[in-house]
């Protein structure tokens, strides 16, 4: 025999739903300013609150976008929703500040999504530099990166060279003047801060600034390496050509327009 289960009623429902308005409201000045910020009528939100009525699916999409929740706000409070997410920078005495950066939103014309050839200096060759390949796209409202160690930067530290070993992530930050990228690999102890701005480039796209790594101080190497980012989009001709080029490289590699953004033989300051 089935045990039966008690499901909550539409009214019960409409009653999570109203409270958990109400609360997401409290940091509004007022309620017309958040039914003008949300483009709602008055009298329909006042029945939201009431529990009287539940939002069409594009105005539940609405709220949602606005608030950044998701649309268990009709079934559960939201506190326990805001307790599930997940993550370092969730936690609530941080979440306004640093993982606040997280959730708004870049614009695809200020750092569109596609494949993108990167340069640096190298960390651990003072005479080299890195080309490589990396990709930005865009899940659950973040800017994301993924890309790839060259095999020889892990053979160096005795490390296994294959695909998932190489593999790197990150996630982007929108910062006053351009964008901030923490990117770390998979269960690494080290992550590396990436800062990049735009500039103005005829016909190309250009993203200069810097990388720092979080490791000892070291004379004979580098924690810290200027760094451009040239957008290639889907130009399948310029990603397998990076593609084939990525990993060391000598300075006679680079195109003229990374060398001289890099300002090969300047120090770093």
């Amino acid at each position: 025999m089935r045990k039966d289960v008690t499901q909550p009623s539409p009214a019960e429902l409409r009653g999570v739903f109203g409270a958990n308005l109400r609360q997401l409201g409290d940091k509004a000045s007022s309620i017309s300013a958040l039914c003008r910020d949300l483009g709602i009528n008055r009298t329909q939100f006042n029945r939201y609150l009431a529990g009287e009525s539940f939002p069409r699916p594009d105005v539940l999409h609405r709220i949602c976008r606005f608030f950044n929740v998701d649309a268990r706000i009709l079934l559960e409070p939201v506190d326990q929703i805001e307790d599930n997410r997940q993550g370092l920078l969730h936690h609530p005495y941080i979440a306004d500040f640093i993982g606040g950066g997280l959730e708004r939103h870049i614009p695809e014309d200020e750092f569109p999504s596609g494949f993108y050839r990167f340069t640096r200096a190298a960390f651990t060759d003072a005479d080299r530099y890195i080309v490589g390949l990396v990709k930005i796209s865009r899940r659950d409202n973040l800017t994301v990166l993924r890309g790839y160690e060259p095999k020889e930067a892990l053979a160096m530290l005795d490390l296994p060279t294959d695909p998932t070993t190489r593999e790197f992530r990150g996630v982007a930050m929108p910062q006053a003047e351009g964008f901030a990228l923490l990117v770390s690999r998979r269960d690494s102890l080290t992550t590396s801060f990436n800062y990049l701005s735009r500039i103005s480039a005829i016909g190309k796209f250009y993203w200069v600034g810097y990388t720092l790594r979080t490791t000892p101080e070291n004379p004979t190497g580098r924690r810290a390496a200027r760094l451009i980012y040239e957008y290639l989009g889907r130009d399948t001709h310029q990603i397998l050509a990076t593609a084939r080029m990525a990993g060391y490289v000598h300075e006679d590699a680079l195109s003229p327009f990374h060398r001289r953004q890099l300002r090969v033989g300047e120090p770093f300051a």
